[in-house]
């Protein structure tokens, strides 16, 4: 079986490098300006960590109520990248659903803010 670049084999030390952490969104607020429908979102991974933003288009499954509390799985060790305005510090995680909305990636039950998936 031939692998693509989306399917090339790591080993485990590049898996290490990524720190997907677990958070609690404490704030959500529209993000009207972006060029596709989001939401700015303000994470809290507790205190080694802290509060983090991004901006994430998943306004076609969730409203800012749905949002508010859930805890949720992102990328914290990214670059912060210029989003439109707005300043994104993380990557919130999620699974495109059959129609390519987002479902977003969290604990089945909940957990510290700041664990490290492993």
């Amino acid at each position: 079986m031939s692998t693509s670049d989306s399917q090339a084999e790591i080993g485990y030390e590049d898996f290490v490098k990524v720190d997907v952490r677990v958070g609690t969104v404490v704030r959500v607020e529209p993000y009207p300006e972006a060029r596709r429908p989001a939401y700015k979102l303000w994470v809290d991974f507790g205190p080694d960590i802290g509060e983090r933003k991004t901006s994430a288009q998943l306004t076609e499954l969730y409203t800012p109520e749905t949002l508010l509390g859930r805890q949720v799985a992102a990328v914290v060790n990214f670059p912060p990248k210029q989003i439109g305005r707005f300043m994104s510090e993380i990557l919130v995680l999620g699974f495109p659903d059959a129609e390519g909305r987002v479902v977003l990636i969290g604990p089945e039950r909940a957990v510290p803010n700041g664990g490290k998936l492993y």
